[in-house]
């Protein structure tokens, strides 16, 4: 069993101003309770099981370019914006930051070898979750750090009912993508919620980095291959083992949310 009591305990323990806000809308924090409104959630590795297409493309296409990066490391910066990894890697090799022509090159590199594998399918769990969340009236909005139209353009027609473009989130829309918090402190706009009114689903280090500075009390479920340790380093108020995990969770955390 996932102990949310005590996460949320620490989170307002965390957020003094948060929770004198809430105190004054008429909220209990002391109780143990989150007045969930809304919940955010990332796209790769979360509903969607893509990442391992993503980690074997972007290590394929950026080592043939000369920017050595293992798959391992890829998980590691999942989250970022296409401009933001490979800036970061033409730093690293390069000493230098990169160009627009790189960037717009190297990318669409990468969508190729991303669109040459299998269809990702839909990550297990994670609609039977969204189910939930729609069924007890929170709103749903996605946050990533992709601008795969491949697969953004799969979240209504693979998740009918779930989603609306105005609730998306993507790397078109944020200058500063993960671990920045742009991404979920606009997420929280187009949603009108303060950061203790809403509750992240993310998966990748970088992300949960980019959740907590932004506020907000983020959940990593660890669909990848690395340690729970590097998502609860990140500031993870709770680490599952799976999306289904999360959505057989789903009544407990009703008790506290």
């Amino acid at each position: 069993m996932i102990d949310f009591q005590t996460a949320i305990a620490h989170y307002w323990q965390s957020h003094p101003a948060f929770a004198a806000e809430a105190r004054a809308a008429g909220h209990r924090p002391e109780e143990g309770q989150l007045p969930v409104r809304g919940i955010m959630f990332d796209m790769d590795g979360v509903l969607f099981d893509s990442m391992p297409y993503h980690s074997k493309s972007w290590a394929r296409v950026c080592n043939e370019y000369g920017l050595h990066i293992t798959e391992e490391e890829v998980y590691l910066n999942e989250g970022r914006t296409g401009f933001s990894t490979i800036n970061w890697l033409t730093e690293r090799q390069w000493g230098r930051a990169t160009t627009q022509e790189e960037v717009e090159h190297i990318y669409s590199l990468k969508c190729a070898a991303f669109n040459a594998f299998p269809e990702a399918p839909k990550m297990p769990g994670a609609e039977d979750l969204l189910r939930l969340v729609k069924a007890a009236g929170r709103m749903i909005c996605v946050v990533t750090g992709s601008g795969q139209a491949s697969l953004l353009n799969r979240l209504t027609s693979n998740y009918p009912g779930f989603f609306c473009e105005e609730r998306i989130v993507s790397s078109r829309d944020v200058k500063h993508g993960k671990p920045n918090p742009e991404p979920y402190l606009m997420g929280l706009q187009k949603m009108g919620l303060r950061p203790w009114e809403a509750v992240i689903v993310e998966n990748a280090p970088l992300g949960v980095r980019a959740g907590v500075a932004a506020g907000v009390f983020t959940i990593a479920a660890n669909t990848g291959p690395l340690a729970d340790a590097v998502l609860a380093d990140e500031g993870a108020a709770i680490v599952a083992p799976s999306m289904q995990a999360l959505a057989e969770n789903w009544q407990e955390m009703c008790r506290h949310f």
